[in-house]
């Protein structure tokens, strides 16, 4: 920045006495301007660019060096004003953004490929699985290290706020790492040993890297890094915005049918003819069936979204679900292996109601919650790599409404 604006912090940040400091000759006027501008909703609000045009306006002198001041002021405050409106990025953050969205791209392909079951077996040219697996393992740790090193010095929020959360999933998941020679280190970074990875079984590697389970740490990642591409989009056409209207609705409803089964008048129980209270199983069975289907149709509209909110909350929910899998078919819900619901009235109706409604009170109101948050980045079009703190963790962001635990 040029000389004429040394004092530019001074005037940012208000620590000298003066509206420029020590060095500026203006009198009085700047300085009870100065104590007009003090309250930095003037800076938010542009009140304090039309005081200090209207000062340099007519703090007139009738010498020729006055006007020459109020003219070099004048380029200077239009520069100060360029520079807030149009900030400069150094050559080292270029180059990181840069370097952060390739590097999410080649880590995207490197968990693939530790994802995809031909990793794990011999190939018709010779090569073993063994040696398929170091080189797919040794590439991600590469891949992985190169983008941790790249979100440092990034200024790109909307991808480093996942890489954050996908070094807090990696942090969970050490001990697993540390099983196939993987360990992380105190920068976040992986150290790869490649002696204890060669004699790990090849089978604990596609487990911890399983597309099938959406709970692994290899789907883990993989969401993430699909959140980290998604939250540099947005929905601008008429059909993306059509999709997310739909899953709003869905969600929405969703998150109703969740509640209700969650609650304790669904469960209120009733008296037969021969004046035997029982539980109303037509109508429990009709909610739960309610639920079955607006949580599909939120999925098959959801899914297509690039709406980064929804799609992470559509992960936790999927989450949810598988693990509670085994429960749910009790009840007659089965999950398949896209996530999808299938529910079978008669296993539904022969269950206790008593299990069901304490199933629900646990995974329904759970489920309430990111459902809710679905329908909101949804409607909202809100982004949610806001949502995440310095160290990965997710922090509900938007409306109070909202504000659910996770």
């Amino acid at each position: 920045m040029c000389e004429g604006v040394m004092d530019v912090a001074n005037f940012w940040n208000f620590n000298s006495g003066s509206l420029f400091g020590s060095n500026n000759n203006s009198g009085s006027g700047l300085s009870s301007l100065y104590g007009v501008l003090s309250d930095r909703s003037a800076i938010k609000n542009g009140s304090y660019q039309r005081l200090l045009k209207t000062y340099y306006g007519t703090a007139k002198s009738g010498s020729t060096a006055s006007s020459e001041k109020k003219s070099n002021s004048g380029n200077m405050l239009d520069r100060i004003f360029d520079e807030k409106r149009n900030p400069k990025v150094s050559k080292d953050v270029q180059e990181a953004n840069a370097n952060l969205t390739q590097g999410l791209s080649n880590l995207r392909t490197s968990v693939s490929t530790l994802q995809k079951d031909d990793t794990y077996a011999d190939s018709a040219n010779g090569q073993s699985a063994g040696d398929k697996v170091v080189s797919a393992v040794k590439a991600f740790v590469s891949d992985y290290n190169n983008v941790v090193s790249a979100a440092k010095g990034s200024t790109l929020a909307n991808k480093t706020a996942y890489v954050a959360n996908m070094m807090g999933s990696t942090a969970a998941n050490a001990d697993k790492l540390a099983e196939i020679g993987i360990n992380v280190d105190s920068s976040g970074k992986l150290e790869l040993d490649e002696t204890k990875l060669k004699s790990a079984s090849i089978s604990k590697v596609q487990d911890l890297f399983s597309a099938k389970d959406i709970t692994s740490y290899g789907s883990t990642i993989a969401s993430r890094l699909k959140f980290a591409g998604a939250a540099a989009s947005t929905n601008t056409t008429t059909d993306s915005k059509e999709t997310d209207n739909k899953a709003g609705t869905s969600a929405a409803s969703l998150k109703a049918d969740s509640k209700a089964l969650a609650s304790d008048e669904l469960y209120a129980k009733i008296k037969d003819k021969d004046g035997n209270e029982k539980y109303d199983v037509n109508k429990i069975f009709a909610t739960a069936k309610s639920f079955v289907s607006n949580y599909n149709s939120m999925f098959d509209a959801g899914e297509s979204t690039s709406n980064s909110g929804a799609l992470a909350n559509l992960s936790y929910i999927r989450e949810k679900t598988a693990r509670n899998a085994d429960t749910l078919k009790q009840f007659g819900i089965d999950v398949d292996n896209k996530g999808r619901l299938k529910i079978n009235e008669d296993v539904f109706k022969q269950s206790d109601m008593s299990k069901v409604q304490a199933f629900f009170k646990d995974y329904g109101s759970s489920i309430a919650t990111n459902a809710s948050l679905v329908d909101y980045y949804t409607t909202t079009q809100a982004d949610a790599a806001n949502g995440y703190t310095s160290d990965g963790a997710y922090n509900v962001q938007g409306s109070s409404r909202y504000a659910d635990t996770m």
